[in-house]
Protein backbone atom coordinates (compact mmCIF):
# COMPACT_ATOMS: atom_id res chain seq x y z
CA UNK A 1 0.00 0.00 0.00
CA UNK A 2 1.64 3.66 -1.00
CA UNK A 3 2.03 5.59 1.59
CA UNK A 4 0.73 9.46 0.97
CA UNK A 5 0.41 10.52 3.83
CA UNK A 6 2.47 11.76 7.20
CA UNK A 7 1.93 10.07 10.55
CA UNK A 8 -0.31 11.69 12.86
CA UNK A 9 -1.76 11.20 16.43
CA UNK A 10 -5.11 8.92 17.00
CA UNK A 11 -8.18 11.41 16.91
CA UNK A 12 -8.58 10.51 20.59
CA UNK A 13 -4.85 12.30 21.05
CA UNK A 14 -5.41 15.49 19.06
CA UNK A 15 -7.66 18.30 19.72
CA UNK A 16 -11.34 17.18 20.20
CA UNK A 17 -12.69 19.81 17.76
CA UNK A 18 -13.11 19.55 13.90
CA UNK A 19 -13.49 22.10 11.50
CA UNK A 20 -16.74 20.71 10.19
CA UNK A 21 -19.70 22.76 10.98
CA UNK A 22 -22.65 20.49 11.82
CA UNK A 23 -25.43 23.20 11.69
CA UNK A 24 -27.53 23.67 8.75
CA UNK A 25 -26.55 26.98 6.47
CA UNK A 26 -29.91 28.01 7.22
CA UNK A 27 -29.70 27.94 10.73
CA UNK A 28 -26.86 29.39 10.70
CA UNK A 29 -27.60 32.85 8.49
CA UNK A 30 -30.86 32.88 11.13
CA UNK A 31 -28.94 32.80 14.17
CA UNK A 32 -26.71 35.64 12.61
CA UNK A 33 -29.18 38.12 11.46
CA UNK A 34 -31.35 37.25 14.91
CA UNK A 35 -27.86 38.25 16.38
CA UNK A 36 -28.89 41.71 16.77
CA UNK A 37 -25.94 43.39 15.90
CA UNK A 38 -27.15 44.81 12.28
CA UNK A 39 -28.70 47.38 13.21
CA UNK A 40 -32.34 47.86 11.09
CA UNK A 41 -34.03 45.53 8.63
CA UNK A 42 -32.47 47.64 5.47
CA UNK A 43 -28.60 46.20 6.97
CA UNK A 44 -30.22 42.68 7.55
CA UNK A 45 -32.15 42.72 4.10
CA UNK A 46 -28.37 43.48 2.48
CA UNK A 47 -26.56 40.84 4.85
CA UNK A 48 -29.26 38.19 2.94
CA UNK A 49 -28.40 39.56 -0.47
CA UNK A 50 -24.19 39.34 0.43
CA UNK A 51 -25.15 35.79 1.56
CA UNK A 52 -27.18 34.97 -1.20
CA UNK A 53 -24.58 35.77 -3.95
CA UNK A 54 -21.78 33.97 -2.14
CA UNK A 55 -23.67 30.58 -2.37
CA UNK A 56 -24.69 31.38 -5.58
CA UNK A 57 -21.03 32.38 -6.49
CA UNK A 58 -20.13 28.98 -4.72
CA UNK A 59 -22.32 26.62 -6.45
CA UNK A 60 -21.26 27.84 -9.93
CA UNK A 61 -17.25 27.23 -9.18
CA UNK A 62 -18.20 24.15 -7.14
CA UNK A 63 -20.38 22.84 -10.64
CA UNK A 64 -17.08 23.41 -12.90
CA UNK A 65 -15.40 21.36 -10.18
CA UNK A 66 -18.27 18.56 -10.12
CA UNK A 67 -17.80 18.35 -13.75
CA UNK A 68 -13.69 17.81 -13.80
CA UNK A 69 -14.65 15.36 -11.37
CA UNK A 70 -16.49 13.49 -13.14
CA UNK A 71 -14.39 13.72 -16.29
CA UNK A 72 -11.15 12.67 -14.57
CA UNK A 73 -13.06 9.39 -12.96
CA UNK A 74 -13.97 7.84 -16.49
CA UNK A 75 -11.46 5.64 -17.11
CA UNK A 76 -11.23 4.99 -13.42
CA UNK A 77 -15.49 3.64 -12.90
CA UNK A 78 -15.65 0.50 -12.12
CA UNK A 79 -19.31 0.68 -12.96
CA UNK A 80 -18.14 1.56 -16.96
CA UNK A 81 -15.68 0.06 -19.77
CA UNK A 82 -13.96 3.35 -21.55
CA UNK A 83 -14.40 2.98 -24.78
CA UNK A 84 -10.84 4.52 -25.40
CA UNK A 85 -7.70 3.24 -23.72
CA UNK A 86 -4.82 5.25 -22.16
CA UNK A 87 -0.73 4.28 -21.93
CA UNK A 88 0.18 4.01 -18.97
CA UNK A 89 2.22 7.19 -18.66
CA UNK A 90 -1.24 9.09 -19.46
CA UNK A 91 -3.13 6.81 -16.80
CA UNK A 92 -1.27 7.67 -14.41
CA UNK A 93 -1.15 11.40 -15.02
CA UNK A 94 -5.11 11.43 -15.30
CA UNK A 95 -4.86 8.91 -11.80
CA UNK A 96 -2.70 12.00 -10.01
CA UNK A 97 -5.69 15.13 -11.60
CA UNK A 98 -8.44 12.64 -10.37
CA UNK A 99 -7.14 12.19 -6.88
CA UNK A 100 -5.85 15.59 -6.10
CA UNK A 101 -9.23 17.00 -7.79
CA UNK A 102 -11.00 15.05 -5.03
CA UNK A 103 -9.03 15.55 -2.14
CA UNK A 104 -9.03 19.19 -2.63
CA UNK A 105 -12.87 18.42 -2.64
CA UNK A 106 -12.69 16.67 0.53
CA UNK A 107 -10.84 18.75 2.33
CA UNK A 108 -12.95 21.74 1.54
CA UNK A 109 -15.86 19.28 2.93
CA UNK A 110 -14.01 19.94 6.33
CA UNK A 111 -12.65 15.88 5.56
CA UNK A 112 -9.07 14.62 7.15
CA UNK A 113 -6.90 11.98 5.34
CA UNK A 114 -5.93 9.69 8.00
CA UNK A 115 -2.44 8.53 8.71
CA UNK A 116 -1.77 4.82 8.43
CA UNK A 117 -0.40 5.18 11.44
CA UNK A 118 -3.61 5.86 13.01
CA UNK A 119 -5.09 3.30 11.42
CA UNK A 120 -3.23 0.93 12.26
CA UNK A 121 -3.51 1.43 15.95
CA UNK A 122 -7.26 1.66 15.53
CA UNK A 123 -7.02 -2.45 13.98
CA UNK A 124 -4.66 -3.22 16.71
CA UNK A 125 -7.33 -2.23 18.96
CA UNK A 126 -10.33 -5.13 19.53
CA UNK A 127 -12.93 -5.13 16.97
CA UNK A 128 -16.41 -3.55 18.32
CA UNK A 129 -18.02 -6.13 16.43
CA UNK A 130 -16.01 -9.10 18.17
CA UNK A 131 -15.24 -10.60 14.36
CA UNK A 132 -11.17 -10.93 13.59
CA UNK A 133 -11.06 -9.59 9.82
CA UNK A 134 -7.97 -10.35 7.29
CA UNK A 135 -7.57 -7.71 4.42
CA UNK A 136 -4.63 -8.55 2.50
CA UNK A 137 -3.12 -5.41 1.12
CA UNK A 138 -1.39 -6.85 -1.78
CA UNK A 139 -4.40 -6.24 -3.96
CA UNK A 140 -4.23 -2.63 -4.31
CA UNK A 141 -2.09 0.23 -5.44
CA UNK A 142 -3.41 2.51 -3.21
CA UNK A 143 -5.74 3.23 0.06
CA UNK A 144 -6.61 6.57 1.58
CA UNK A 145 -9.11 6.66 4.70
CA UNK A 146 -10.51 10.56 4.89
CA UNK A 147 -12.97 11.25 8.47
CA UNK A 148 -14.58 14.01 9.75
CA UNK A 149 -16.38 14.32 13.10
CA UNK A 150 -16.37 11.79 15.65
CA UNK A 151 -17.95 10.99 18.81
CA UNK A 152 -18.25 8.36 21.63
CA UNK A 153 -20.36 5.86 22.14
CA UNK A 154 -20.64 3.15 24.90
CA UNK A 155 -21.25 -0.73 23.71
CA UNK A 156 -21.17 -4.15 25.11
CA UNK A 157 -18.25 -6.06 24.61
CA UNK A 158 -18.55 -9.88 25.73
CA UNK A 159 -15.70 -11.51 28.23
CA UNK A 160 -15.09 -14.60 29.51
CA UNK A 161 -16.00 -16.67 26.44
CA UNK A 162 -19.39 -15.05 26.55
CA UNK A 163 -20.50 -15.28 30.29
CA UNK A 164 -19.52 -11.81 31.24
CA UNK A 165 -20.33 -8.41 29.31
CA UNK A 166 -18.44 -5.38 29.81
CA UNK A 167 -18.90 -1.75 28.93
CA UNK A 168 -15.96 -0.35 26.54
CA UNK A 169 -15.76 3.20 25.00
CA UNK A 170 -15.61 3.26 21.60
CA UNK A 171 -14.19 6.11 18.98
CA UNK A 172 -16.86 6.58 16.60
CA UNK A 173 -16.74 8.46 12.74
CA UNK A 174 -19.67 10.21 11.91
CA UNK A 175 -18.25 10.13 8.17
CA UNK A 176 -15.98 7.87 6.79
CA UNK A 177 -14.65 8.49 3.38
CA UNK A 178 -12.41 5.27 1.24
CA UNK A 179 -10.76 5.21 -1.80
CA UNK A 180 -9.07 1.93 -2.80
CA UNK A 181 -6.97 2.10 -6.35
CA UNK A 182 -7.03 -1.69 -7.87
CA UNK A 183 -3.77 -2.47 -9.45
CA UNK A 184 -3.83 -2.43 -13.12
CA UNK A 185 -3.72 -5.23 -15.11
CA UNK A 186 0.12 -5.51 -16.10
CA UNK A 187 0.51 -5.17 -12.26
CA UNK A 188 -1.44 -8.47 -11.45
CA UNK A 189 0.35 -11.48 -11.31
CA UNK A 190 -1.46 -13.84 -9.91
CA UNK A 191 -3.95 -15.89 -11.34
CA UNK A 192 -6.14 -16.57 -8.12
CA UNK A 193 -5.91 -12.62 -8.32
CA UNK A 194 -7.07 -12.35 -11.08
CA UNK A 195 -10.10 -14.85 -10.79
CA UNK A 196 -11.21 -12.70 -7.30
CA UNK A 197 -11.65 -9.88 -9.31
CA UNK A 198 -13.27 -11.46 -12.10
CA UNK A 199 -15.87 -12.95 -9.11
CA UNK A 200 -16.51 -9.65 -7.93
CA UNK A 201 -16.57 -7.88 -10.91
CA UNK A 202 -14.07 -5.44 -10.61
CA UNK A 203 -11.86 -4.17 -13.59
CA UNK A 204 -8.21 -4.05 -12.68
CA UNK A 205 -6.78 -0.59 -12.73
CA UNK A 206 -10.28 0.93 -11.04
CA UNK A 207 -10.47 3.21 -8.33
CA UNK A 208 -13.39 2.19 -5.67
CA UNK A 209 -14.68 5.43 -3.61
CA UNK A 210 -17.22 4.34 -0.62
CA UNK A 211 -18.44 6.55 1.70
CA UNK A 212 -19.81 5.40 5.41
CA UNK A 213 -21.25 7.11 8.19
CA UNK A 214 -20.88 5.80 12.05
CA UNK A 215 -18.25 3.63 11.99
CA UNK A 216 -16.34 2.75 14.67
CA UNK A 217 -12.53 3.33 14.98
CA UNK A 218 -11.21 -0.05 15.46
CA UNK A 219 -13.26 -1.43 12.25
CA UNK A 220 -11.80 0.57 9.38
CA UNK A 221 -10.55 -2.55 8.15
CA UNK A 222 -13.95 -3.98 7.94
CA UNK A 223 -14.76 -1.33 5.04
CA UNK A 224 -11.95 -2.92 2.72
CA UNK A 225 -13.99 -4.27 -0.69
CA UNK A 226 -11.91 -7.65 -0.18
CA UNK A 227 -12.15 -8.32 3.43
CA UNK A 228 -13.01 -11.80 4.82
CA UNK A 229 -14.10 -13.22 8.02
CA UNK A 230 -11.82 -15.49 10.00
CA UNK A 231 -12.24 -17.47 13.26
CA UNK A 232 -10.98 -15.63 16.28
CA UNK A 233 -8.89 -17.83 18.91
CA UNK A 234 -11.91 -18.26 21.02
CA UNK A 235 -13.99 -19.75 18.56
CA UNK A 236 -11.04 -22.41 17.12
CA UNK A 237 -10.70 -23.48 20.88
CA UNK A 238 -14.81 -23.69 20.92
CA UNK A 239 -14.77 -26.28 17.80
CA UNK A 240 -11.82 -27.74 17.96
CA UNK A 241 -12.29 -29.04 21.90
CA UNK A 242 -15.85 -30.62 20.78
CA UNK A 243 -13.71 -31.94 17.83
CA UNK A 244 -10.69 -33.28 19.81
CA UNK A 245 -13.06 -34.97 22.18
CA UNK A 246 -15.11 -36.28 19.95
CA UNK A 247 -12.91 -37.79 17.39
CA UNK A 248 -10.37 -39.53 19.68
CA UNK A 249 -11.62 -42.56 20.03
CA UNK A 250 -12.94 -43.12 16.90
CA UNK A 251 -9.45 -43.11 15.74
CA UNK A 252 -8.68 -45.48 18.51
CA UNK A 253 -10.96 -47.85 17.30
CA UNK A 254 -10.44 -47.46 14.05
CA UNK A 255 -6.49 -47.94 14.62
CA UNK A 256 -7.20 -51.74 15.77
CA UNK A 257 -9.30 -52.50 12.66
CA UNK A 258 -7.77 -50.52 10.01
CA UNK A 259 -5.06 -53.18 9.15
CA UNK A 260 -7.82 -55.93 8.99
CA UNK A 261 -9.60 -54.00 6.47
CA UNK A 262 -6.42 -53.39 4.27
CA UNK A 263 -5.80 -57.57 4.73
CA UNK A 264 -9.26 -57.91 2.99
CA UNK A 265 -8.79 -55.63 0.41
CA UNK A 266 -5.46 -57.39 -0.69
CA UNK A 267 -8.18 -60.41 -1.02
CA UNK A 268 -10.53 -59.00 -3.15
CA UNK A 269 -7.08 -57.83 -5.12
CA UNK A 270 -5.43 -60.98 -5.26
CA UNK A 271 -3.11 -60.02 -3.31
CA UNK A 272 -2.80 -62.66 0.12
CA UNK A 273 -4.49 -65.91 -0.30
CA UNK A 274 -7.58 -66.21 2.08
CA UNK A 275 -8.93 -64.43 4.82
CA UNK A 276 -10.81 -65.35 8.34
CA UNK A 277 -14.25 -64.85 8.87
CA UNK A 278 -13.11 -62.68 11.76
CA UNK A 279 -10.96 -60.82 9.44
CA UNK A 280 -14.26 -59.78 7.29
CA UNK A 281 -16.53 -58.95 10.30
CA UNK A 282 -12.98 -56.62 11.77
CA UNK A 283 -12.92 -55.16 7.92
CA UNK A 284 -16.85 -54.44 8.29
CA UNK A 285 -15.67 -52.95 11.52
CA UNK A 286 -13.16 -50.55 9.98
CA UNK A 287 -15.62 -49.53 7.12
CA UNK A 288 -18.54 -48.18 9.82
CA UNK A 289 -15.35 -46.35 11.64
CA UNK A 290 -14.40 -44.82 8.25
CA UNK A 291 -17.79 -43.73 7.77
CA UNK A 292 -18.21 -42.29 11.17
CA UNK A 293 -14.90 -40.59 11.18
CA UNK A 294 -16.26 -39.20 7.33
CA UNK A 295 -19.27 -37.71 8.78
CA UNK A 296 -17.93 -36.69 12.16
CA UNK A 297 -15.37 -34.46 10.13
CA UNK A 298 -18.26 -33.08 7.40
CA UNK A 299 -20.53 -32.51 10.83
CA UNK A 300 -16.98 -30.32 11.94
CA UNK A 301 -16.45 -28.46 8.82
CA UNK A 302 -20.08 -27.43 8.54
CA UNK A 303 -19.95 -26.07 12.07
CA UNK A 304 -17.02 -24.11 10.97
CA UNK A 305 -18.85 -22.97 8.17
CA UNK A 306 -21.90 -22.10 10.45
CA UNK A 307 -19.89 -19.97 12.74
CA UNK A 308 -17.92 -18.21 9.61
CA UNK A 309 -21.43 -17.49 8.19
CA UNK A 310 -23.08 -16.32 11.29
CA UNK A 311 -19.53 -13.72 11.68
CA UNK A 312 -19.72 -12.46 7.62
CA UNK A 313 -23.57 -11.96 8.38
CA UNK A 314 -22.46 -9.61 11.31
CA UNK A 315 -20.13 -7.94 9.19
CA UNK A 316 -22.09 -7.38 5.88
CA UNK A 317 -25.11 -6.18 8.03
CA UNK A 318 -22.44 -4.00 9.87
CA UNK A 319 -21.13 -2.49 6.56
CA UNK A 320 -24.27 -2.51 4.80
CA UNK A 321 -26.70 -0.02 6.66
CA UNK A 322 -23.37 2.69 6.76
CA UNK A 323 -22.99 2.84 3.59
CA UNK A 324 -24.35 5.94 2.10
CA UNK A 325 -23.08 6.33 -1.21
CA UNK A 326 -20.51 4.66 -3.82
CA UNK A 327 -17.94 5.57 -6.72
CA UNK A 328 -19.52 8.75 -8.61
CA UNK A 329 -22.32 9.00 -6.56
CA UNK A 330 -20.01 10.35 -3.82
CA UNK A 331 -19.43 13.52 -6.27
CA UNK A 332 -22.60 15.19 -5.89
CA UNK A 333 -22.60 14.81 -2.12
CA UNK A 334 -19.30 15.66 -1.23
CA UNK A 335 -19.53 18.93 -3.92
CA UNK A 336 -22.30 19.58 -2.18
CA UNK A 337 -21.00 19.08 1.28
CA UNK A 338 -17.70 21.45 0.32
CA UNK A 339 -20.22 23.94 -1.13
CA UNK A 340 -22.16 24.12 1.96
CA UNK A 341 -19.23 24.43 4.77
CA UNK A 342 -17.61 27.28 2.19
CA UNK A 343 -20.50 29.47 2.39
CA UNK A 344 -21.53 28.92 6.00
CA UNK A 345 -17.33 29.58 6.61
CA UNK A 346 -17.59 32.87 4.78
CA UNK A 347 -20.95 34.22 5.79
CA UNK A 348 -19.05 33.84 9.49
CA UNK A 349 -16.26 35.80 8.84
CA UNK A 350 -17.83 38.40 6.71
CA UNK A 351 -20.56 38.94 9.68
CA UNK A 352 -18.00 39.02 12.38
CA UNK A 353 -15.85 41.25 10.16
CA UNK A 354 -18.40 43.53 9.20
CA UNK A 355 -20.20 43.77 12.47
CA UNK A 356 -17.21 44.56 14.79
CA UNK A 357 -16.52 47.48 16.93
CA UNK A 358 -12.94 47.83 15.65
CA UNK A 359 -10.93 45.52 13.87
CA UNK A 360 -9.67 42.52 14.74
CA UNK A 361 -6.95 40.69 14.03
CA UNK A 362 -7.20 37.03 12.67
CA UNK A 363 -6.50 35.24 16.01
CA UNK A 364 -9.34 37.29 17.67
CA UNK A 365 -11.89 36.76 14.44
CA UNK A 366 -11.32 32.69 14.85
CA UNK A 367 -12.00 32.89 18.96
CA UNK A 368 -15.13 35.43 18.88
CA UNK A 369 -16.68 33.12 16.04
CA UNK A 370 -15.66 29.97 17.68
CA UNK A 371 -17.02 31.22 21.19
CA UNK A 372 -20.51 32.16 19.16
CA UNK A 373 -20.90 28.79 17.63
CA UNK A 374 -20.25 26.91 21.26
CA UNK A 375 -22.88 29.57 22.46
CA UNK A 376 -25.44 29.38 19.75
CA UNK A 377 -25.65 25.77 18.78
CA UNK A 378 -23.69 23.88 21.25
CA UNK A 379 -20.59 22.87 18.98
CA UNK A 380 -17.16 22.80 19.72
CA UNK A 381 -15.99 23.73 16.25
CA UNK A 382 -11.83 24.82 15.04
CA UNK A 383 -12.84 27.88 12.70
CA UNK A 384 -10.49 27.81 9.55
CA UNK A 385 -10.27 31.52 9.53
CA UNK A 386 -7.31 31.49 7.52
CA UNK A 387 -9.25 29.47 4.28
CA UNK A 388 -12.57 32.09 5.05
CA UNK A 389 -9.82 35.02 4.86
CA UNK A 390 -8.81 33.75 1.78
CA UNK A 391 -12.55 33.44 0.28
CA UNK A 392 -13.01 37.07 0.95
CA UNK A 393 -10.07 38.23 -0.02
CA UNK A 394 -9.84 36.64 -3.54
CA UNK A 395 -13.88 38.27 -4.21
CA UNK A 396 -11.98 41.51 -2.88
CA UNK A 397 -14.21 41.59 0.10
CA UNK A 398 -11.44 41.61 2.52
CA UNK A 399 -9.37 44.66 3.80
CA UNK A 400 -6.13 44.43 5.64
CA UNK A 401 -4.31 47.19 7.34
CA UNK A 402 -1.21 45.66 8.56
CA UNK A 403 -2.70 42.56 11.19
CA UNK A 404 -6.02 44.57 11.64
CA UNK A 405 -9.11 43.30 9.69
CA UNK A 406 -12.15 44.80 8.01
CA UNK A 407 -14.51 43.61 4.87
CA UNK A 408 -16.10 46.29 2.51
CA UNK A 409 -19.51 47.30 3.74
CA UNK A 410 -22.60 46.03 2.38
CA UNK A 411 -23.74 48.96 -0.16
CA UNK A 412 -19.89 48.22 -1.55
CA UNK A 413 -19.71 44.10 -1.20
CA UNK A 414 -23.34 44.10 -3.45
CA UNK A 415 -21.76 45.77 -6.69
CA UNK A 416 -18.80 43.75 -6.22
CA UNK A 417 -20.30 40.31 -5.98
CA UNK A 418 -22.63 41.20 -8.94
CA UNK A 419 -19.28 42.05 -10.92
CA UNK A 420 -17.87 38.77 -10.02
CA UNK A 421 -21.12 36.97 -10.77
CA UNK A 422 -21.41 39.11 -14.18
CA UNK A 423 -17.85 38.01 -15.18
CA UNK A 424 -18.65 33.89 -15.47
CA UNK A 425 -20.73 34.67 -18.05
CA UNK A 426 -18.73 37.48 -20.34
CA UNK A 427 -17.81 36.87 -23.69
CA UNK A 428 -14.51 35.83 -24.06
CA UNK A 429 -12.56 38.44 -26.35
CA UNK A 430 -12.35 36.36 -29.16
CA UNK A 431 -16.18 36.15 -29.23
CA UNK A 432 -16.69 39.51 -28.57
CA UNK A 433 -14.49 40.78 -31.30
CA UNK A 434 -16.64 38.79 -34.10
Amino acid sequence: MTSTTTDRRPAEAADDRDHFIAVRKTDILDALIEHGRLADEAQREAFRQICRRLGAIYHYEYFAELERLRDDYFYFNPEIEPHARLDAAALGRAYTELVNSFTTVLKDANFVEMSHAEIEEAHRRRSALRIEIEAPLDDFHEVRFFRRGHHEETVEVADWLGLRKRSKQVLIYDDIVLLVAMKPEADIVSRRERRRLALRKIRPGSVLIKYFRNIAGEDLNALFPNVRVVLSVRDKLLLSGPALAGGLPILLKLASTITVLFLVVGFYFGLSANVADKDMAGALAAVSGLVALGGFIMRQWLRYQRQSLKYQKQLTENVYFRNINNNAGIFDSMIGAAEDQECKEAFLAYYFLCTAERAPKQAELEERIERWLAQAFGVAVGFKVGEALARLDALGLLLRDGEQLSVLPHEAALPKLDRVWGDFFKPAPSAAGG
